[in-house]
């Protein structure tokens, strides 16, 4: 069963041929010292390995020509990071070598990160052929990261007759059957709740994990989902025709902010709620604001939406 995650992960299929991975080379056929392994990295194993300036031929470029390999570009201080490379080293030990991961410190290796254009971590580029073909942003949960892996495989499997000797080596699809972690009866409780639209128990079951652990990132984002679900439908579909006509009524640009989310109109949305908050006052403005960021929660916090309309309501509060 898959944990509620309204963010979309960045997609960025046309990366391949923009990001030039050559002066990698070069660097990594520059004989220095190996550093050795940061803390917290993985040990290296045939299917898991710790990626450097220096074997970044070796281990990415040359390998990609056989099977994809995931580069996986993370920090000792990246919180998200600690919750996503796990997934990533348990579900490649899991495929048996149908695709490799490639782990890289960006702070030991900066060239690498700079080289595909990394602004965030944790992001996760499959390279192919010695080109990135995909990536995504963030911590994705489980489900979506498979998913994702399984779409790249499917993709390439034809073409690179080593994943599929991988697969029928390993006994199994390593895709279609994973590994599954077992399931926190927590969240399943909370899970089921929303499979049945009981979105008060579902509530309800999250802030019971959330006053154990109040740091948990999957109850809290899970929790937000929630909370607009339930909102989402009681909306009115006339609410942003009602709030277009009457743009001093709070409770109707919130609303019409709710429609436009659920509708995909997320940059309307947003914009809405940052021009309700510019002409409002007191209580209200506290309201609308308090709104907007729990729409926020709804996705990656690096996503660019997210990102100019904190910085538009900053400027209208500010």
């Amino acid at each position: 069963m898959s944990r509620p995650d309204p963010r979309a992960r960045a997609q960025t299929s046309a990366m391949a041929g923009a990001v030039d991975l050559s002066g990698l080379k070069a660097r990594s056929e520059s004989p220095r010292p190996t550093a050795a392994p940061t803390a917290g990295a993985a040990s290296g194993t045939g299917f898991v390995r710790d990626a450097t300036e220096q074997s970044f031929q070796t281990d990415v470029i040359d390998r990609s020509h056989q099977v994809p390999v995931v580069v996986d570009l993370w920090a000792t201080w990246c919180g998200p990071c600690k919750q996503l490379s796990p997934v990533l080293e348990r579900l490649a030990e899991a495929a048996g070598g149908a695709w490799v991961l490639a782990k890289v410190d960006v702070d030991a290796n900066p060239r690498i990160a700079q080289a595909f254009g990394a602004q965030s971590i944790p992001m996760v580029v499959a390279v192919v052929g010695g080109q990135p073909v995909d990536a995504f942003n963030g911590a994705q949960p489980e489900p979506q990261v498979r998913q994702w892996i399984g779409s790249l495989l499917d993709a390439l499997r034809d073409r690179m007759p080593a994943i599929a000797q991988a697969e029928a080596a390993a006994g199994a699809d390593a895709v279609e059957e994973p590994v599954e972690e077992p399931d926190d009866p927590r969240f399943t409780a909370a899970e089921d709740a929303l499979e049945r639209g009981d979105w008060t128990a579902a509530e309800e079951a999250y802030q019971q994990i959330l006053a154990v652990e109040p740091a948990n990132e999957q109850a809290n984002a899970a929790l937000s989902q929630v909370r607009f679900l339930a909102r989402a439908e009681q909306v009115d579909p006339t609410a942003v025709a009602r709030a277009d006509a009457a743009p001093d009524d709070i409770d109707a640009q919130l609303a019409a902010a709710d429609a436009e989310v659920a509708s995909d109109g997320v940059d309307a949305a947003f914009a809405r709620l940052v021009a309700t908050a510019g002409r409002s006052f007191g209580e209200e403005r506290d309201r609308v604001r308090e709104h907007l960021v729990g729409l926020f929660e709804l996705f990656a916090p690096d996503d660019p939406r997210v990102t100019a309309a904190r910085r538009a309501l900053a400027r209208v509060l500010f």
